[in-house]
């Protein structure tokens, strides 16, 4: 199986990921993203775009995919924001076609909880908190510029199935997919200070200074 975690940049895609993949035995979490900062950095800095208009992100995404799925025997988890309803096709899509069980979630949550949350995994922002201080998203930033058309485009039915997020944690949200999927976690350990170290590991991995 493949869990497909879609949504907005900042959205919580890829704490949600980690979130199920540290409860379910066996998993693997495969980042379609990595191949596109992989072929950005093969393009002059001009010509770098947004890296799902390559045909070659889309079919490589398959490709790997499906040989995750088919080698792998755990389930495939997939945190990527595609918001292209023709690029949905092709990926999602493509690999339904070859005989996957897809499963696709989208997280939504209201634009001033998007904004907070890509404020809060800022690079500086876990070492500013300890010092009682906070910034701004800044409004050039891409993910910020892309919000609105992100929101818009993953309401539509096509990217359903959709959970709402604003008022749930990230846990919440992995039990929630955990259970529409049928899968099932192992029992959660540790306290609220626990998974904040956790998230705090996961956010700190995933820094992006491309």
């Amino acid at each position: 199986m493949l869990l497909w975690i879609n949504g907005p940049h900042g959205g919580g895609k890829t704490q949600v990921a980690h979130e199920i993949h540290g409860w379910l035995p066996g998993s693997v979490i495969c980042d379609p993203e990595y191949a596109g900062f992989g072929l950005h950095r093969m393009l002059p800095p001009a010509l770098r775009g947004d890296f799902q208009d390559l045909a070659a992100w889309r079919q490589g995404v398959v490709e790997v995919l499906d040989l995750a799925l088919t080698r792998q025997q755990g389930v495939v988890i997939v945190p990527m924001t595609v918001t292209d309803a023709g690029y949905f096709a092709e990926t999602v899509g493509r690999l339904r076609e070859l005989g996957h069980d897809v499963r696709h979630f989208t997280l939504l949550a209201e634009r001033e909880t998007v904004l907070r949350r890509l404020r809060e995994r800022g690079p500086l922002h876990h070492l500013k908190a300890l010092a009682g201080r906070h910034r701004e998203p800044r409004g050039e930033s891409w993910a910020v510029r892309r919000l609105d058309h992100c929101l818009e485009r993953l309401a539509g039915p096509e990217f359903a199935e959709h959970l709402w997020t604003d008022r749930s944690t990230v846990p919440r949200t992995a039990d929630r997919i955990a259970v529409l999927a049928g899968l099932d976690l192992a029992p959660h350990r540790g306290g609220r200070l626990r998974t904040r170290l956790r998230q705090t590991a996961v956010g700190l991995r995933h820094i992006r200074f491309d």
